[in-house]
C-alpha cells in the first residue's frame, strides 16, 4: 500500500507509518474543514454564555446560520445573523476567519497540483489572520493545521478523498438503524452486500 487517506489522528498516523513503511499520507478534506468549523462554534458557545436567556437559547437554536455563507441566508436568518455578530466582536472575527478558510479552500481546489505553491502561501496568510485575531479557539485550530500541513496539501496535489467510502459507511449505518439492528452477522453482511449490488455471496436471505 502506497497511499493512505485518513483523519487527523496523530496516533493513527504513527501506526500507519510503522505498519506500512511510511506511505504517502493524505488528510481527508472533511476533517480539516471540521476543525475550522469547530472553532467559531466554540466562540459562539463562550460568547452566548454571558447573554440573556432568550439570546442564549435563540443563538444556539439557529447556530447553523454561522456555518453557511451570508448571501445564502433568507431575510429572517440574515437579521439574526447581523444581530449576533453585532453583539459579539469575537464571534464576528471568528466568522470572518471561517469564511477566509472557505475562500482558501475554493482557491486550493482551483489551483490543484500545478498551483500548490500559491495554495501553500495563501494558507500561511490564513494562519497570520488567525494569529492577529487573538481568538484562542482558532489558534488551537491553526496549530493542528500546521502539524498536518503536508498531509492537507497532499489532498490538493493528488485529489484523493474518503468521501465515497464515508458515504457507504453512513448508508450502512442508516440501513442497520432502519432494521433495528441485526442479531445474525451473516444476515447483516448479506444485506449490506446486496445493498451495494454484490449478488454472489453464498448466503440466502429470507
Amino acid at each position: 500500500m502506497e497511499t493512505v487517506i485518513m483523519d487527523m489522528s496523530h496516533s493513527f498516523k504513527l501506526a500507519v507509518r510503522e505498519a506500512l513503511d511510511r506511505p504517502l499520507i493524505i488528510a481527508d478534506r472533511f476533517h480539516d474543514c471540521r476543525y475550522v468549523y469547530w472553532a467559531p462554534d466554540q466562540v459562539r458557545r463562550n460568547e452566548q454564555a454571558a447573554w440573556s436567556e432568550y439570546d442564549r437559547k435563540k443563538c444556539k437554536r439557529i447556530r447553523r446560520i454561522f456555518y453557511i455563507k451570508k448571501e445564502e441566508l433568507n431575510a429572517k436568518e440574515r437579521w439574526y445573523f447581523n444581530r449576533y455578530l453585532q453583539k459579539s466582536e469575537a464571534l464576528k472575527k471568528a466568522y470572518e476567519r471561517k469564511e477566509a478558510f472557505c475562500r482558501w479552500l475554493e482557491l486550493a481546489k482551483e489551483n490543484g497540483a500545478e498551483g500548490i505553491l500559491q495554495t501553500k502561501e495563501e494558507l500561511h496568510q490564513f494562519y497570520q489572520r488567525v494569529e492577529e485575531s487573538g481568538i484562542e479557539a482558532f489558534q488551537r485550530c491553526v496549530r493542528t493545521l500546521r502539524n498536518w500541513e503536508m498531509e492537507i496539501l497532499n489532498s490538493f496535489i493528488f485529489g484523493y478523498t474518503n468521501g465515497f467510502l464515508e458515504g457507504i459507511n453512513n448508508h450502512t449505518k442508516v440501513m442497520k438503524r432502519n432494521a433495528y439492528g441485526f442479531r445474525n452477522f451473516e444476515r447483516a453482511r448479506a444485506r449490506i452486500l446486496l445493498t451495494y449490488k454484490y449478488k454472489r455471496i453464498g448466503v440466502h436471505v429470507g
